[in-house]
């Protein structure tokens, strides 16, 4: 690639960045180190767990805990990209990432991250047929119908990451130095010797645009389910409804309210520091809430988990 010029500054190709990650000293990074690293291994076990036990347990395999298998997929990949070389640079001095390296990771965050915030939706419209139309769940959601919908989830996360990732590495960067703990849009754009209006346009459209779409699916889901429910004669019912819809609401509310802040608002580009913030909740903090939030509160997951153990204790 030849070197970009940009009025009297020559802007020479960059082989490599520098995540500055969070200021601190030795004993600074060292805490950072071991939250981070505590964070991320509850994450992977608890995504694991809930991937093995959906997986061997015949009476979780509905499309109900197909989806449930596959969100926890996501946060256990996508925390994996961020993860592993936050926690290398919080023991390293020279906190380098290679040009192709910082591309390949903001591809899988971008595609990672679009994929679970569509799969959300999908996971509402689910509780929205087997709870408003029962009758007609089998045939609406039968397993090819299931897959069509987790692959469609894929395809778009696959088209905003391959939007994303290229039109930010298409710039000329000016600096070397990251202001975050991994290859993201905002930061990099700060780094950029031309003028980034259209850039912030995608960010802010595209994102937004995936944000405002999801959220109106979810919360006519949500709608009609209230309803339905309200019409219900059956206490007991309403609760089990109410219990299961809850942790997909509570899981929802998490991560559109975190990615909004971040993506979707005018200034997230220069407000990183708060931004710093915002992403460790959305990269560790919610990958590894999620597995909790469904098994504290799903008798069909903590039943799965008791039989699972019985069968090991026997072994």
């Amino acid at each position: 690639m030849p070197p970009h010029s940009n009025g009297s500054l020559s802007v020479v190709p960059l082989q490599e960045f520098v995540l500055e990650g969070f200021e601190g000293g030795r004993e600074i990074q060292a805490l950072l180190f071991a939250v981070f690293l505590a964070l991320y291994v509850v994450a992977v076990l608890g995504n694991l767990s809930m991937i093995v036990l959906i997986s061997l347990d015949a009476r979780l395999h509905s499309p109900m805990y197909f989806f449930l298998k596959n969100l926890s997929f996501l946060d256990l990949c996508y925390s994996s990209v961020i993860a592993p070389n936050a926690l290398a640079n919080f023991l390293s001095l020279s906190k380098v990432i290679t040009f192709e390296g910082c591309a390949a990771q903001l591809f899988f965050f971008s595609l990672l991250v679009t994929t679970e915030g569509f799969l959300l939706s999908v996971m509402a419209y689910d509780r929205f047929v087997a709870i408003c139309s029962p009758l007609l769940y089998p045939v609406t959601m039968c397993p090819s119908a299931c897959t069509r919908l987790v692959l469609g989830t894929y395809c778009g996360g696959c088209l905003n990451a391959i939007v994303q990732t290229s039109s930010t590495f298409r710039l000329p960067f000016c600096a070397s130095h990251i202001d975050h703990f991994f290859c993201d849009v905002p930061p990099l754009l700060q780094l950029a010797c031309t003028n980034t209006a259209l850039n912030e346009l995608l960010l802010f459209g595209i994102c937004g645009l995936i944000i405002v779409g999801t959220t109106l699916v979810v919360l006519i889901s949500y709608g009609y389910i209230t309803v339905t429910i309200l019409r219900m004669h059956s206490a007991a019912g309403r609760h089990k409804v109410f219990s299961t819809c809850g942790s997909h609401m509570t899981a929802v509310s998490l991560f559109y309210g975190t990615v909004f802040v971040m993506y979707a608002q005018p200034g997230a580009v220069e407000s990183m520091r708060q931004g710093k913030v915002v992403s460790v909740f959305y990269t560790l903090v919610i990958p590894m809430l999620n597995p909790l939030i469904y098994s504290l509160r799903n008798k069909d997951v903590q039943a799965a988990l008791r039989r699972l153990s019985q069968k090991l204790t026997v072994m």
